[in-house]
């Protein structure tokens, strides 16, 4: 007979980082908790899924104890596997994280993080990516409290079918978070460019760098909360269909095409 909740943890930062430990810990006290994350970083690689290669799964101990499953695939195949394949039953929740750096504005779009969420969503088991603003010298400490209470919460209230919550924490002591907000995704996104290196062979190659945030947007978007040191929880769907477009285009535009 089933007692407690069960959660799947997965991660875009691999099952090796700091975050996914620190958020199993807090969780398995109260949760049946079943870690499945790839078994290197695979940050940046978005929704991708293995279609020509097998995927190979092995078990991970820590501390001398089986800690998960560590899969040659990105944090989608994780997800997908563990809900099909490696699960005894299908989980209450999918919690992707804790992911070093925010996940904001269109980056979404690049985030494994995320990705893993929306895949759990997919699947029809409410989800969240959980994600700490910094990329040096984490605390997870406030970030683990607020994902039991993240659960808390799904749990609870529930999520329309098909949607996840992407949340950023502001990188602060707690006695520092100013608050929650829902807020929509922003279009916040980095200004880039590549530098052209040469290595001690002579051969070229580019360095994707010189990432400068560029912020735009509203006071309700994701980037502004966290910026006021507040935990914006945005949910998310997959549909990317801009409504306002097709609406143009099915009025007025459908004879230009064929002339």
């Amino acid at each position: 007979m089933k007692t407690k909740a069960t959660i799947l943890i997965t991660n875009d930062d691999g099952i090796h980082a700091e975050g996914i430990l620190i958020l199993a810990r807090a969780l398995k006290s109260d949760y049946e908790v079943h870690v499945v994350a790839p078994e290197a970083e695979m940050s940046a690689v978005g929704h991708a899924i293995t279609l020509s290669s097998p995927l190979r799964v092995h078990e991970v101990r820590k501390e001398g104890a089986f800690f998960g499953y560590a899969v040659a695939g990105t944090p989608a195949d994780c997800v997908k596997i563990a809900i099909q394949e490696l699960l005894p039953q299908v989980p209450d929740v999918v919690l992707s994280g804790i992911n070093l750096g925010a996940n904001l504005g269109v980056n979404v779009l690049y985030s494994g993080t995320v990705s893993a969420a929306t895949e759990g969503a997919f699947l029809g088991v409410p989800s969240a990516a959980i994600s700490l603003a910094t990329l040096r010298d984490p605390d997870f400490t406030f970030a683990a409290e607020f994902s039991r209470s993240l659960v808390r919460f799904m749990l609870d209230k529930g999520l329309k079918k098909g949607t996840a919550l992407n949340v950023n924490i502001p990188a602060v002591s707690a006695d520092k978070i100013r608050g929650i907000c829902f807020t929509r995704q922003g279009t916040a996104r980095f200004e880039e460019h590549f530098e052209r290196r040469t290595d001690p062979r002579g051969k070229v190659y580019y360095w994707l760098t010189g990432e400068t945030p560029v912020e735009n947007g509203g006071s309700d978007t994701d980037s502004a909360a966290l910026r006021e040191n507040n935990v914006s929880i945005t949910p998310i769907f997959y549909d990317l269909t801009c409504h306002d477009e097709l609406a143009r285009l099915q009025k007025g535009c459908r004879p230009s095409l064929l002339s």
